[in-house]
């Protein structure tokens, strides 16, 4: 007597190919939505920026794959996105670019923080760190920038940084070790520290670092 086997009769079930999804291009992923970046451009930056308006341009727009214009109406920069943006953090990279050269830095200088993602710009006024007024805050300014700007260079050359020194503001560029390390410095100079002070305290700090 044969006896059926009933899972002998069931076919066996094939699985569906495994999905494959294409990755979703920079305007995909915001719906197809055009997404704007505006920087205001402050009255005593407008010559300069006039002058290396292309030095900005082309990396933006060639190798960034962002649309840039300046609206003279308004006096700003706006970018936006395009279909063949390759990261949507681009456009964040660029407006981060052109707001460094409004606060002053080099376009030379700035540009980095297109190629490199450790980059920040760190701003902080004096008055943050002590009080000053008329003469004292003359005096503290001329001790961050030292006789011919020697102290803002030691600074800058020790920590790999770029120092812009604003009137009373401060703008600090690098990484964020090195910008903590600048910045204590120059805070100790607002203090009153003598720069022979601050000298051998900051080559002790590097050093420490580059062990690390």
């Amino acid at each position: 007597m044969d006896i059926d086997n009933p899972r002998a009769e069931q076919p066996t079930a094939t699985l569906p190919a495994k999905p494959n999804f294409q990755p979703l291009k920079a305007h995909e992923i915001s719906d197809g939505h055009v997404q704007f970046r505006k920087v205001t451009v402050p009255q005593h930056r407008y010559t300069p920026l006039k002058k290396v308006w292309m030095e900005i341009y082309n990396p933006i727009f060639e190798q960034m794959k962002i649309d840039i214009r300046m609206n003279l109406k308004k006096r700003r920069v706006e970018l936006k996105t395009r279909t063949d943006t390759p990261d949507i953090s681009n456009l964040q990279k660029c407006a981060d670019f052109v707001h460094a050269f409004m606060l002053g830095f080099d376009v030379c200088d700035a540009v980095a923080l297109l190629r490199l993602d450790e980059l920040y710009v760190d701003s902080f006024e004096i008055k943050d760190v002590k009080t000053l007024r008329g003469e004292h805050l003359s005096r503290a300014i001329g001790r961050l920038s030292g006789k011919g700007g020697k102290t803002k260079f030691a600074i800058e050359n020790a920590t790999k940084t770029r120092i812009v020194i604003a009137d009373s503001k401060i703008h600090i560029l690098g990484s964020f070790l090195n910008i903590k390390i600048a910045r204590d410095s120059l805070c100790s100079l607002i203090m009153g520290s003598p720069a022979g002070k601050v000298y051998s305290k900051l080559r002790a700090v590097t050093a420490r670092a580059e062990m690390l």
